[in-house]
């Protein structure tokens, strides 16, 4: 092994004046972006402590992360930074033993197992209705929405969810199963717009509840479940940003509990976001704070999983519009933070949030996240599928 290819830092830490050549190293790394320490234009990085070098070549990005939360560095524009530093590939060039030991949990241990699957839902989805209420739209959609022809984030969701419904080609008399129905916009969506009747499932308390309330009156039914333990035949069936806390020791069995729920001429839409490249964690940053135990699927993982259960009927990728999106929500959490730290928000919160928003549309924005809806059949539709977009 490699280890000096690993560990390039120690070079500079052996030879001495470790301060100075962590900051020029870091200096000319970030060169490479176009992005100056302490310049003047929004995507430059404003340091206030000379320590945020040492602490990232040890953490990589859980250090550049955690330095931003703790006040160690500002920028103006972090999606912007993100975008030059992400398109760059800068995230590629610090690598350290924390990335490697994470890798190797992820190989020895299925961190998404029935017994965790509650986990993301009370880290991140039970935080509080309120805040999330203040930065989506009225139908609560926490995914990307579609901004074909929408000029306002209330319209992409809304072309989102019926962009969804006609490619599940749902009519009334049809009955849905929405795995990771969030707080019921999907499920209420279908029911009063095409007639169906909805099954939703959520690992989250503070998601159920409201979608109980939320699609109170229609024929819907919102259950605290996870999607290893559902009994029934479905006609259709749509899952919505939840693939994501799957985990790719689960996509097989994620596929067949599919399979095994579907009628035969039924239909299944899965919209997640996606990588380019093929992996078994997620980012250590995001994964601590933001999505403990989540990962993005490549491509290459979601279609072997789906060998021999499904037919792949339709691919679309549009992913650049969840840049768009985060930008929207990023923009209402802001608008909204003077009520919201009224309440159990601080700002090292805010920090967080900032940070993980913008961050992600930086990251969509460069084209290294994608967002993919794959429509698929148990045997392939015997009628043909032309999909709508």
């Amino acid at each position: 092994m490699n280890f000096r290819r690993i560990f390039p830092f120690r070079v500079f830490i052996k030879n001495g004046g470790r301060s100075d050549r962590l900051k020029n190293y870091f200096s000319n790394l970030l060169s490479l972006a176009d992005v100056k320490i302490n310049g003047d234009r929004p995507w430059d990085m404003q340091v206030h402590d000379d320590a945020l070098y040492s602490r990232v070549i040890a953490e990589s990005s859980l250090g550049l992360g955690e330095a931003y939360m703790d006040g160690w560095w500002d920028c103006e524009a972090l999606d912007q930074f993100f975008f030059r530093v992400l398109n760059a590939e800068l995230n590629l060039k610090i690598t350290n033993w924390h990335d490697m030991l994470a890798a190797a949990r992820a190989k020895l241990f299925n961190l998404q197992k029935i017994s965790r699957a509650f986990e993301i839902g009370q880290h991140h989805y039970d935080i509080g209705n309120d805040l999330y209420q203040r930065m989506l739209d009225t139908h609560m959609m926490y995914s990307c929405g579609y901004w074909n022809n929408a000029e306002t984030l209330e319209q992409a969701q809304e072309a989102k969810l019926d962009l969804i419904c006609r490619k599940l080609k749902l009519e009334p008399g049809l009955r849905l199963l929405d795995i990771g129905c969030g707080w019921g916009g999907m499920a209420a969506y279908a029911a009063k717009k095409y007639g169906v009747s909805v099954v939703g499932i959520t690992v989250s308390h503070e998601q159920a509840e409201y979608a109980k309330r939320f699609c109170r009156d229609l024929p819907v039914s919102i259950e605290l479940r996870d999607y290893r333990n559902i009994e029934g035949t479905f006609d259709r069936i749509v899952s919505i940003g939840m693939f994501e806390h799957v985990g790719y020791k689960n996509y097989r069995t994620f596929m067949e509990c599919q399979q095994q729920l579907l009628a035969p001429e039924g239909l299944t839409l899965l919209h997640t976001i996606g990588g380019n490249r093929t992996v078994a964690t997620c980012e250590k940053w995001i994964s601590r704070y933001i999505f403990p135990n989540s990962m993005l699927p490549s491509m290459q993982q979601i279609a072997t999983a789906a060998e021999g259960l499904f037919v792949i009927e339709d691919l679309h990728n549009f992913g650049i519009d969840y840049d768009t999106t985060l930008m929207h929500w990023f923009d209402n959490f802001d608008k909204a933070w003077p009520e919201l730290q009224k309440h159990a928000y601080d700002q090292r919160f805010y920090r967080m949030w900032k940070y993980y928003l913008l961050s992600c549309a930086g990251s969509f924005r460069a084209r290294k996240n994608q967002l993919w809806q794959i429509v698929m059949s148990p045997g392939g539709c015997s009628y043909g599928y032309h999909a709508p977009r």
